[in-house]
């Protein structure tokens, strides 16, 4: 009997899988673990100003009269005029001239508000004009503002290359809104515990300002013009100065109006 056996070759047996180590965890080196980036658009620039300013005493309440205005609407309708000492003196001297604009606790037909409020408050014996206009509805309108700038230029006599502007909450971001759509208009502003837009801030790269606010403001948050000032210097501008104070709220005007460089700081500006 012949007996035959078979054999497999070795390349017909399907081989043993190869074995996969178990995973292992490798833990980063300590100085590549990436942390989230810090938020730093509301950051205070580093040259800010946070000591205590020298303040001024409150003066001696100042003398306004109410003035009427035709601004083609219901928005601006009269302001309170302050003249300095000396205006009707030589009626060949221009003066400089402040526009202040108001917050909402300023909106209404009550103007007598107004004389008790930041700037007209310290306005008494400063050599500048004033003009407070008041808002009667739930905002400053753009073409009302204009048509109130005209007819205070008209009127008085003051030096056009003197004029400045300033404002708190409210009024403080109409102070950039309209400082950024008509830079020609003003030598210098002066907004407090507002904002504005970033992405214009291009139009006032060469004007100077001196913004305020306080970082725990709840209000208008610190960020509204921490963000501008860092767009300006961004924009290489060397005009901007910034106070920012640590307490105070929304109110940041009262010592903003108090700080005796303000004035000395804000009639040196010329355009």
């Amino acid at each position: 009997m012949l007996v035959l056996f078979a054999c497999s070759k070795s390349s017909d047996v399907a081989p043993n899988p190869p074995v996969t180590p178990p995973p292992t965890t490798v833990e980063p080196p300590k100085d590549t673990v990436k942390q989230p980036p810090k938020d730093t658009t509301s950051l205070p620039p580093k040259d800010t100003v946070k000591q205590p300013p020298v303040e001024i005493p409150l003066p001696n309440p100042a003398s306004f009269t109410v003035e009427a205005v035709n601004t083609n609407g219901p928005n601006i309708t009269n302001y309170l005029l302050y003249l300095p000492d000396g205006y009707n003196a030589d009626e060949s001297v221009k003066w400089p001239v402040v526009i202040y604009l108001h917050g909402q606790a300023g909106i209404g037909a009550d103007i007598n508000v107004l004389k008790n409020s930041s700037l007209p408050r310290m306005v008494n014996g400063q050599p500048f004009v004033m003009v407070a206009p008041q808002c009667r509805t739930s905002w400053w309108n753009m073409d009302a503002l204009e048509l109130f700038y005209k007819a205070v230029i008209s009127k008085y006599r003051v030096d056009p290359n003197r004029v400045y502007l300033a404002g708190a909450s409210m009024g403080g971001m109409q102070t950039w809104d309209w400082a950024i759509a008509h830079p020609e208009r003003f030598a210098a502003i002066v907004p407090v515990a507002g904002k504005g837009n970033v992405k214009l801030a291009a139009n006032i790269k060469n004007m100077p300002v001196w913004a305020f606010h306080s970082a725990n403001d709840e209000t208008v948050g610190v960020a509204g013009s921490r963000d501008m000032v860092k767009a300006l210097r961004d924009l290489g501008s060397a005009y901007v100065k910034y106070t920012e104070y640590p307490t105070g709220g929304h109110d940041a005007w009262t010592r903003a109006f108090t700080t005796a460089e303000l004035y000395t700081w804000l009639l040196a500006q010329k355009k």
